[in-house]
């Protein structure tokens, strides 16, 4: 053990600030309450140490760090006291403290070198660093006062998180810093603590103004602290480097900068700096695996695209270990193994002399591939693969995002690229790409063909979503995963009467506790934890079971068929919710479709109909649209009765379809009123209609934020199962729309409870208003 006395801050202003005492008193109040309750042979120890300290009085004063060097066996016996009685002082991270942390008065020769290495060099070269420092050790001290005096804690708590980077290794650790207040002693100097208002500090409690506000309610220069602190650290680098991967994916920012913040993440994780990591994930087109050119992650894509292997090596190569993925290891490449193996020819010239690959799986399935390689020779031994194994479930996840990114690209493409436009407005692009042809005509430096544009159009917009569709997700999918663990659960059951396996037993017993779990609301948390259980302790056993029992083959299929996402079991209710879900789009797709499709007749107009977890569409029509054709506004007021007419008719479709679903769900019918013409213009790189101007963008924020709008006073959302919400601006569109419901009332398609609604403020939108009124489902 060391007592050399290690100066933390350099900088005195905390110091000055407020009062503080070293002393021994609270240990020796601690003390003497263990043993009027400890009824062990600890109670001699305790005895034993106490009368140490009383013997030698100095140790019962105020105390000065530079002296207590002369009681370095009662510090040892403190020591021996605070910490467990296995523990190995050589291994351990340790000191005692004065009460505010300022000096290091005996510690392990561990933490001792540790601090002279790294804190001390960090406080003369950087500025920075000494000032983040003298700001934690604030917030540190009224954290303690907040604790003790207002039991609140709302501060950065007594442990704190550093990074290291390690000379030995070129790596960054990273450390838990705690320190242990319950040997000091706060006392207020003045007569009355003063009240504290917490709510004045909501929001920043935690930064500087949080900071100068307690400085003023609570000035330091009131308080004085005595005693002293224990200070651990703990070395928590593997879990730093799970909780970055972590991070990574669930900022979804998975092809960019998570990437590479996860490769450098594995490499902490690996400990090696001789190591270098790829990532390959396993993407497929026709379910024939493909190399992605933005996946620029991977040692073996970018190899063969250095030295020219052909693509065709690796999709043969690919395909092969798709169908049998197993981990790879080449500690050392040979002529062998290059010959066996061509594309490991371009990873040689690459100047890597090691190089290995682990499967990553998702829901049992492939999804991508880790490389492992060095242009050393290094042995991937059980430790590294040990190390990397709690990571590969949260790959395997990562690998799954980029595999959906991948396909939903490719579904936009197919529906941009290959979706033709409309007559209502294809004259318009065969006017530009003809003037485009006359300008260019023999033009080897062609112009950009201008943006195709309409002016002055009318918008009509209206929504028909699904009600509850989060909610009716969320609970499929916990009913899923409950009826998958009970499967499970079942399967080990059985299981153990064919083998003698111990681990089966552990397994089941956390499988009964996720069962338990699973009960309850299920965050993304919960599943991203369940996940990793599967992928990283059941799946495993079960396939080692599969391979070495064959009489256990049976059950262990019939588990892994449960979890097939088109005919398992373990699906069943988001199959069914998807299905109803599809049934009404598709139904309600339809019925837009021909109902537009016989309006067209009346007058042209853009329609465009988006696929939510409901329908979406936009309809724009105007004299720009049909220029040969004199434009009228009792078209537009023709257009808005259809759409009201043509709601109704929705609301009454979806009502007649619920008895037809395996899950009934509801819709709600919603419109927006907007009667100022826009302009909208064709969008060549997205190839889609966009609105033009500023103004213009305004109505396309509020289409976005009325999904969910509330009625203004009341926890109640403005769309509802069975009515028509018709949202607008001012009186005149209300007045106008009344007209038509009058109308549709008359016909008995519509009911007589017509409300006339204020709307909650949206975030930049005040003064919306609604009408609701409700459909008469009974009606011829």
């Amino acid at each position: 053990m060391n007592t050399n006395v290690i100066k933390i801050n350099n900088n005195e202003c905390i110091g000055r600030q407020i009062e503080w005492s070293l002393s021994f008193r609270p240990l020796v109040a601690y003390l003497k309450r263990r043993l009027k309750t400890e009824e062990t042979i600890k109670k001699e120890f305790y005895r034993f140490l106490l009368e140490k300290i009383e013997k030698e009085g100095a140790l019962a004063k105020n105390l000065v760090v530079e002296n207590l060097s002369e009681h370095k066996e009662t510090l040892e016996l403190i020591f021996t006291i605070l910490t467990p009685l296995m523990a190995n002082e050589k291994e351990l991270y340790w000191a005692l403290s004065t009460p505010v942390p300022d000096q290091i008065f005996f510690s392990t020769d561990l933490l001792y070198n540790f601090i002279q290495k790294n804190v001390e060099e960090k406080d003369r070269v950087d500025e920075e660093y000494v000032k983040q420092k003298e700001k934690n050790q604030l917030k540190f001290i009224y954290n303690v006062i907040l604790k003790r005096y207002y039991n609140y804690s709302v501060l950065t708590n007594n442990e704190m998180r550093f990074a290291y980077d390690n000379p030995q290794t070129g790596l960054i650790q990273y450390y838990n810093v705690n320190v242990d207040t319950q040997f000091v002693d706060i006392t207020y100097k003045k007569n009355e603590l003063p009240s504290l208002n917490f709510e004045q500090f909501s929001g920043f409690v935690d930064d500087e103004h949080g900071l100068e506000l307690l400085h003023t309610a609570l000035p330091l220069s009131d308080f004085k602290f005595d005693g002293f602190t224990v200070i651990s650290i703990t070395d928590v680098t593997l879990q730093h480097a799970i909780d970055g991967i972590r991070e990574a994916l669930v900022n979804h920012n998975y092809q960019t900068e998570a990437y590479n913040h996860i490769i450098q993440t594995l490499r902490t994780l690996g400990g090696n700096a001789q190591l270098e990591f790829g990532l390959l994930p396993l993407i497929t087109v026709n379910d024939k695996p493909i190399l992605d050119d933005d996946d620029d992650s991977s040692m073996l894509i970018n190899a063969g695209k250095q030295f020219g292997i052909d693509d065709s090596v690796f999709y043969q190569q690919l395909e092969l270990y798709k169908n049998n993925p197993q981990p790879l290891f080449f500690n050392k490449i040979t002529d062998e193994q290059v010959a066996k193996t061509p594309f490991m020819d371009a990873i040689r010239k690459s100047g890597i002399k090691s190089y290995s690959i682990l499967p990553a799986f998702y829901n049992a399935q492939l999804v991508g591939i880790l490389e492992i390689y060095s242009k050393q020779e290094v042995l991937i031994d059980d430790l590294l693969l040990s190390r990397l194994h709690s990571a590969m479930p949260l790959l395997g996840q990562l690998f799954q995002y980029r595999i959906e990114e991948f396909n939903a690209k490719m579904d936009e493409v197919l529906k941009d690229k290959f979706t033709a436009l409309q007559p209502s407005v294809q004259w318009k692009f065969n006017q530009q790409v003809w003037e485009f042809i006359k300008k260019n005509k023999g033009n080897k430096n062609a112009q950009d063909i201008e943006t195709v544009t309409f002016k002055d159009l009318y918008p009509l917009f209206g929504a028909i979503d699904i009600r509850n569709s989060t909610v009716e997700r969320n609970l499929a999918l916990k009913e899923d995963l409950k009826m998958q663990l009970e499967k499970l659960s079942s399967s080990l059951t059985a299981l153990k009467k064919t083998i003698k396996l111990d681990l089966i037993d552990k397994i089941l017993y956390n499988c009964k506790n996720w069962i338990e779990k699973t009960s309850d609301f299920i965050s993304s948390s919960d599943e991203d934890a369940l996940n990793e259980f599967l992928e990283f302790e059941v799946y495993p056993v079960l396939k080692h079971v599969e391979k070495n029992h064959p009489a256990a083959k049976e059950i262990v299929d019939d588990y892994f068929a449960s979890i097939n996402p088109d005919t398992g079991m373990a699906y069943q209710n988001r199959r069914t919710l998807e299905t109803s879900m599809q049934f009404i789009n598709s139904s309600v797709g339809e019925y837009l479709e021909r109902a537009q499709e016989e309006l067209q007749k009346t007058f042209p107009f853009y329609f465009a109909k988006f696929r939510t977890d409901g329908v979406e569409y936009d309809i724009y029509i105007g004299q720009e649209i049909a220029p040969d054709i004199p434009f009228d506004t009792l078209f537009l007021k023709n257009m808005r009765l259809w759409q009201l007419q043509s709601m109704v008719e929705i609301a009454r479709l979806t009502n007649r379809l619920v008895n037809k679903m395996v899950k009934p769900l509801l819709t709600t019918q919603l419109i927006f009123i907007h009667s100022n013409p826009i302009d909208i213009s064709f969008r060549n790189d997205e190839r889609r209609f966009d609105v033009e101007g500023s103004y213009n963008i305004r109505y396309e924020v509020i289409k976005k934020r009325i999904d969910k709008v509330k009625i203004r006073d009341k926890d109640e959302r403005l769309t509802q199962p069975g009515k028509i919400a018709l949202i607008y601006h001012n009186t005149f569109e209300a007045n106008e729309y009344l007209t038509y419901i009058s109308y549709l009332q008359e016909q008995k398609l519509l009911t007589t409870d017509v409300e006339m609604l204020e709307l909650e403020e949206l975030q930049g939108i005040s003064g919306l208003k609604a009408l609701r009124v409700g459909v008469n489902y009974e009606a011829d």
